[in-house]
């Protein structure tokens, strides 16, 4: 099986979604002649040309409204934002126009549209350039939110998001486009709303999506190795739809939880969870439920000041320790 990175995935996603359908073609600003502002696009205007790998002026309520006009006329637009912090220039066209179009019509009108690119912090690169913005995004009914974390789980849900019928609000990493692992060959798709148990345990839940899971995996290994502590760690992978199944049945196991997220804490995607859990699985708790979220305050640009604003090994590792007493 061919070992590639998060970046190399999701190219090969919009190829293969490209080549398939006809009506598939990718837009955003410098995704055809430079490749992608991350290279995501590498390779691809190539391949399709300039009618389906399409260059756009840097106004990401134009080009986004453009995109959501062409799906509701049965195109599926791949829309890449160079940060998904510039969402918010788009936030009339995604999240009134996009999120409500076919409740308004009375299902006669789909918005088929992928919205991709980086969302998160941890790059240096200050507050207007490192939004986690799954939980707004979340809050409008009509969208499907998703953030996936590996290669594998990014090739997979980015063909389901391209081929679903709704607007899919899909936000990637920088840090993770380098990351490298095994990806199969043959086509396959991971359906949305399917979270995934990426390491199995019995003592703690550490429930993360992102980049997240990352660092809770490391401490996961901690946890075993120095603390004889056995921590199950859950990938929501989407946000919107949420599976809620396998959170309630991993709760249900380990009776302790601990919520990671890089959102800042306020109304964040954790705070959702930890109410659905309260709510419908409140007599397995054996311990009160446990956030490590980035620190409410604007993006930090000072990088050692960022590294512990944001969810790290560190803070998480205190906190799983903090639960287990």
């Amino acid at each position: 099986m061919p070992v590639i990175t998060y970046r190399e995935a999701l190219n090969q996603a919009m190829e293969e979604e490209m080549r398939r359908d006809p009506n598939v073609l990718l837009m955003g600003e410098e995704v055809g002649q430079f490749n992608g502002a991350y290279k995501v696009s590498e390779g691809l205007l190539d391949k399709f040309g300039p009618e389906r790998v399409i260059d756009t002026p840097i106004s990401e309520a134009g080009f986004i409204g453009a995109g959501i006009g062409a799906s509701m006329l049965g195109v599926r637009p791949i829309m890449e934002l160079m940060f998904w912090s510039f969402y918010s220039v788009a936030f009339d066209q995604i999240l009134n126009n996009a999120a409500n179009v076919r409740y308004m019509s009375g299902g006669q009108i789909n918005c088929p549209i992928v919205i991709r690119g980086p969302a998160n912090g941890g790059t240096n690169v200050g507050a207007t350039h490192s939004h986690t913005p799954e939980n707004v995004c979340a809050n409008h009914p009509g969208v499907k939110v998703v953030v996936p974390c590996t290669a594998y789980d990014a090739k997979g849900l980015l063909k389901s998001a391209i081929r679903d019928n709704d607007p899919v609000m899909f936000m990637e990493n920088t840090i993770l486009y380098n990351d490298r692992m095994e990806v199969p060959e043959e086509e396959y798709l991971i359906p949305l709303g399917k979270a995934d148990v990426k390491r199995v345990g019995k003592d703690l839940s550490i429930i993360a999506h992102g980049r997240s899971v990352i660092h809770s995996l490391k401490v996961a290994e901690i946890l075993q190795e120095k603390y004889n502590i056995s921590a199950e760690v859950v990938d929501l992978r989407s946000i919107r739809p949420l599976d809620e199944e396998t959170i309630l049945a991993s709760v249900r196991k380990t009776h302790r939880v601990l919520l990671v997220e890089e959102n800042k804490p306020f109304c964040g995607v954790d705070a959702q969870i930890a109410y659905i859990i309260q709510d419908k699985a409140f007599d397995d708790l054996d311990a009160p439920i446990k956030r490590v979220s980035s620190i409410d305050a604007p993006q930090i640009y000072c990088p050692p000041l960022e590294k512990e604003q944001m969810p790290n090994p560190d803070r998480i590792l205190k906190a799983a320790l903090a639960l287990m007493k």
